[in-house]
């Protein structure tokens, strides 16, 4: 009988030659996590900037080449520009001036670009009496129209009012006093007409720090005077302004 059925010792196997199995498993995961974090790495926007000096920070907290200059860079200086008139606000401006000339009123408003918004720009004494911050009864028919223009569109309207530099008459009220005040008389207007959404209008009196003409001659303490109503998107940022009034905290009047 052989050995095997006499129960002897039985032959070993041999060990296959190279790697094991595992570690073909193991490498072809290292090999797509590497694949993922390289995709991923050529895909992020990296701000150079930063990475060098990050790179130069863990340098020196390692002692790594700390033998070498490190060189400094200074910070990007930052650059302001304009806001960009977009082609829906065109459109927009072209579209009030027809319905200015179509309404009559394009004697009494001038249409006009500013800070990135159309404003619609109207002298003072269409609205008030000289000194009076109560609206005109013959003014009604203005602000309705104008009313209607802006209520269509998707804009929010800040009301702001100005003045020339000339001392106001009424005791204790400066011309700030009387620019906001004049601002607010004319959004109460539309509120309590129910001319314009609340949630869309408020009011800001900016005196006589943004004048259009020289205050020394009577054409343009003339054009100093004046109510703006001015149309900005619903989606820009709200600036600070001086005496910036909310219409919601006016509430009741």
């Amino acid at each position: 009988m052989s050995e095997e059925n006499n129960g002897g010792p039985k032959k070993k196997k041999k060990k296959a030659a190279g790697a094991p199995l595992w570690m073909v498993t193991y490498s072809d995961m290292v090999t797509l996590l590497l694949t993922f974090f390289v995709l991923l790495l050529s895909m992020a926007q990296l701000d150079k900037m930063k990475f060098k000096e990050v790179m130069g920070s863990l340098k020196g907290a390692f002692g790594v080449l700390s033998s070498q200059t490190e060189t400094s860079l200074d910070k990007p200086r930052v650059v302001e520009f304009l806001p960009i008139m977009d082609d829906y606000t065109s459109r927009v401006y072209k579209r009030l001036i027809v319905q200015l000339q179509r309404l009559k009123l394009d004697r009494d408003i001038t249409l006009v670009k500013d800070r990135g918004a159309v404003v619609l720009r109207v002298n003072d004494a269409v609205l008030f009496t000289p000194g009076s911050t109560k609206v005109r009864i013959e003014a009604y028919p203005v602000l309705r129209k104008v009313a209607a223009m802006v209520e269509p569109l998707p804009f929010n309207l800040r009301i702001e009012g100005h003045t020339d530099d000339t001392p106001v008459r009424s005791e204790g009220m400066s011309n700030w006093d009387l620019s906001v005040t004049r601002a607010v008389s004319v959004l109460k207007f539309f509120v309590q007409e129910e001319l314009v959404d609340i949630e869309r209008l408020s009011a800001v009196g900016y005196g006589a720090q943004r004048p259009l003409g020289p205050n020394d001659t009577e054409e343009g303490r003339s054009l100093n005077r004046r109510v703006e109503f001015v149309l900005e998107s619903t989606s820009s940022t709200r600036e600070e302004l001086p005496y910036l009034i909310d219409a919601r905290e006016q509430l009741p009047f």
